[in-house]
């Protein structure tokens, strides 16, 4: 039950447009929110700090919460009509669900199968089974997306951590509210905290590759 909520949760939380998105619907945004007169210098497609405090203005004059993301409230006060589905929402659900089916498989040291994982074999069998090729190790993977910050984290994204060598020597798929999953040596495949503890004292950075 509790896997389950927590995959709920994370496709929920897929469903907006954030700090770090990018495209035309992005666009179309910016757009909107210009002809509203909530001034924005560069219609450019990038959901940068500039968008962000002109929704956040946006969900102040309208009574919405005010936290930038653009949701679905957020997103029909603004354009009057419903969220569009999302190709990418679409593949990240896929890549969660793949990872979720997983959980309690043991730790293999170059495990790549539901036979057993280590870490970086559990994210690139989990994005595989969506479509997307990932490089076989974690510190090739760290590199395979655009780098982001922890504030853009959204689930999907990968996240690193520094162990048994320096740089990205473990990586998971971000969950959302502050979890990750991924193949740990002491626990296979799991739900952990990624900033609190053991975890929180080793991240190293993340990347988005959806």
């Amino acid at each position: 039950m509790t896997v389950l909520f927590s995959l709920s949760c994370a496709v929920t939380a897929l469903a907006s447009f954030q700090r770090g998105d990018n495209g035309q619907e992005v666009v179309a945004i910016q757009k909107r929110l210009l002809e509203l007169s909530y001034s924005i210098n560069n219609i450019d497609g990038d959901f940068g700090p500039e968008t962000e405090r002109a929704v956040k203005n946006f969900q102040a004059d309208k009574g919405l919460e005010v936290d930038g993301v653009v949701g679905s409230a957020t997103y029909r006060a603004l354009m009057n009509r419903e969220m569009p589905p999302n190709r990418s929402n679409s593949v990240v659900r896929n890549v969660l669900r793949s990872a979720y089916s997983v959980i309690g498989t043991p730790y293999v040291f170059g495990g790549t199968t539901p036979y057993g994982f280590d870490c970086s074999g559990f994210t690139q069998y989990a994005f595989a089974r969506a479509g997307i090729y990932l490089p076989r190790m974690a510190d090739s993977q760290f590199y395979s997306g655009r780098q982001i910050s922890m504030s853009q984290l959204r689930p999907g994204d990968l996240i690193f951590f520094t162990t048994y060598e320096p740089g990205a020597s473990h990586v998971g798929i971000y969950v959302g509210d502050g979890n990750f999953i991924h193949a740990g040596t002491s626990t296979g495949v799991t739900v952990s905290s990624a900033f609190t503890g053991y975890w929180g004292a080793r991240y190293y950075g993340a990347c988005r590759v959806l």
